[in-house]
């Protein structure tokens, strides 16, 4: 019974691992990402969207890593059609990298693993 109940718990925990999701930045978190003074990623998708779902729980985990560091924001398009229109998107997962100053210096398009990411915020300035 014991192993079991551990067994669950388990089980419990990598389900909320794999269902980590950052909410959906509205205009008054983007602009504060991107006038912070530190490098940025903005990741567009949908929730919806399979290589999207993949990447919540690297977006997640960066979040939580590089608080302080560098913004890391997800935004849905399906949620927020005008941010897609605003930062051109499109195909979605669209990443699009920002230096220090808030200007965009590099856009991937599909699903990226968090290495490149990490890389590609050191590119930004991240320290």
């Amino acid at each position: 019974m014991k192993r079991s109940v551990t067994a669950f718990a388990v089980t419990l925990m990598f389900a909320a691992v794999a269902r980590a999701e950052l909410p959906s930045a509205n205009d008054a978190a983007i602009r504060a990402a991107l006038t912070s003074g530190k490098p940025s990623v903005i990741d567009l998708g949908a929730r919806t969207c399979i290589p999207c779902k993949k990447m919540a729980p690297i977006l997640e985990s960066l979040s939580t890593e590089y608080r302080g560091k560098a913004s890391v924001l997800f935004i849905d398009v399906h949620e927020n059609e005008a941010a897609a229109d605003k930062f051109r998107i499109q195909m979605i997962p669209t990443q699009i990298f920002f230096n220090a100053q808030g200007k965009e210096i590099k856009r991937h398009i599909g699903f990226m693993e968090k290495s490149e990411i990490v890389k590609d915020l050191k590119a930004a300035g991240l320290k």
